[in-house]
């Protein structure tokens, strides 16, 4: 009810591929000035459908079929041109490098980015809202803390969500239980509210459980949903404070990934090799790089903390000052900096392509949590609470928090920021499954195109 549907991501991707099929009778119609012939339209409707399934693929690089994307109407036109501009490129490479289908639309091509991209625009912006799933739902919030907060002025700042918060309604307040009870069925009855969003692991609850039963069970007017998962799906990362030991058993520690490992294991060690061999050609580069900006060594070796807390061993194209590989708590008192040819290895990350090797061995995953310095995981370990439960899974070269998070802290402790990197780890730990997986690789592709593109 209050997050994207499989059912409204597949409207999505259908109502694209229909605007894509329009702009190309419309730029058919512009470029020839008469309606196309059903000849001359299956003559490029073929070639145009093989290059829907590519389009759709980077439209997901882009980030347009995610619950966020919607909402932000300014964004949307200019990121929906920015991915058609990738799609035509791809499109002219495909008929110069297939000349079978015997067009060369290179006029058409030009028309037809502008007709896609405004039709396509047309679509999400105007048509898709009035096919009901924008119509919202009234709903209360009885909770108390930031994450209460939080969760109200996201969902009601946005008309994305398909729900509205009437009031949040907090438990650590003084007063008499049955006047709380009673503001809580005023409100319901008053706004007509049919959701209720509550805090399940928040002691005061207990007194509102009969209260809670009878509005779910037996009136079966409200639907009552805990406000943890709600949360999740809103920010897609776990609320910290929220949860509990229990939280991990039921959501974490028993599951079971065993086909999903397996493949994943497969990827990894067939990823690893192919890109890990392709990479040798940017090692000449990266010398004379190094070389050439202090002369220290190419390499570095650093330990970091693994999967189950064991400690491994990772290679890096060294982008700091000195020879000195980081570990220990040297790490906490550095005063290396970031040398000038390192700082374009870090932006592009190619620092980064000799964990490639790490990840051949068995060490790291391509995608998963990064790993952390031995001598911050343990400062985290003590100070931030469920923070070894990272460990569960193999650390990877990027991971959900690298993408959703762009303020994690590098080479320093901070306790904050390592939280909110944290709530995403354990969201994608969570969630782990070769979709994510897949969205978080294309994802990757797409950020680091746009730091090259700067």
């Amino acid at each position: 009810m209050y997050s994207i549907s499989r059912k409204e991501w597949l409207i999505l991707v259908f109502g694209d591929l229909l605007a894509l099929m329009g702009a190309l009778w419309v730029t058919l119609l512009v470029r020839y000035q008469e309606l196309p012939s059903q000849d001359l339209f299956i003559t490029h409707l073929i070639p145009f459908s093989i290059l829907a399934i590519v389009w759709v693929v980077v439209f997901v690089i882009f980030g347009l079929y995610e619950k966020h994307t919607t909402f932000f109407k300014l964004e949307l036109p200019s990121r929906i041109l920015r991915a058609q501009t990738a799609n035509i490129i791809i499109a002219a490479t495909f008929f110069f490098l297939i000349p079978y289908f015997g067009i060369t639309p290179k006029t058409n091509l030009v028309i037809f980015l502008v007709a896609s991209s405004s039709l396509i625009s047309a679509w999400r912006l105007g048509l898709f809202p009035l096919l009901g799933f924008k119509k919202r739902a009234k709903a209360l919030i009885i909770a108390s803390g930031k994450e209460a907060q939080e969760l109200f002025d996201e969902v009601n700042k946005n008309s994305r969500y398909n729900i509205e918060f009437v009031d949040l309604l907090d438990l650590q307040r003084e007063g008499n239980p049955n006047d709380i009870q009673k503001d809580v069925l005023k409100r319901i009855v008053a706004d007509n509210v049919s959701i209720v969003v509550a805090n399940m692991r928040e002691k005061n609850l207990e007194l509102m459980l009969p209260l809670l039963y009878n509005l779910s069970f037996v009136q079966t007017k409200v639907e009552i949903i805990d406000m943890a998962e709600l949360y999740e799906d809103v920010f897609e990362r776990v609320p910290l404070a929220l949860i509990s030991h229990e939280w991990f058993i039921e959501n974490v520690a028993t599951k079971k990934h065993m086909l999903y490992e397996m493949f994943k294991r497969t990827v990894d060690v067939l990823g690893a090799l192919i890109l890990g061999v392709i990479s040798l050609a940017l090692y000449p580069f990266v010398w004379i790089g190094i070389k050439f900006d202090d002369g220290g060594k190419i390499f570095i070796t650093q330990d970091r903390v693994g999967q189950a807390q064991r400690v491994v061993h990772i290679g890096k194209f060294r982008t700091m000052t000195g020879d000195i590989s980081d570990s220990g708590d040297e790490v906490l008192e550095s005063k290396k900096v970031v040398t000038r040819f390192g700082e374009f290895l870090r932006n592009s990350r190619i620092d980064e392509l000799p964990q490639l090797w790490s990840v051949l061995r068995g060490s790291q995953s391509l995608i998963g949590p990064r790993p952390e310095l031995p001598a911050l995981a343990e400062v985290y370990n003590t100070k931030i609470p469920h923070y070894a439960a990272r460990f569960i899974v193999k650390p990877g070269l990027s991971g959900w928090a690298q993408i959703r998070h762009q303020e994690h802290p590098h080479h320093g402790t901070d306790i904050q920021e390592t939280r909110m990197k944290l709530a995403y780890d354990l969201y994608y730990i969570k969630h782990r499954s070769v979709f994510l997986d897949i969205l978080i690789a294309l994802r990757t592709v797409q950020i680091l195109l746009s730091r090259v593109g700067r």
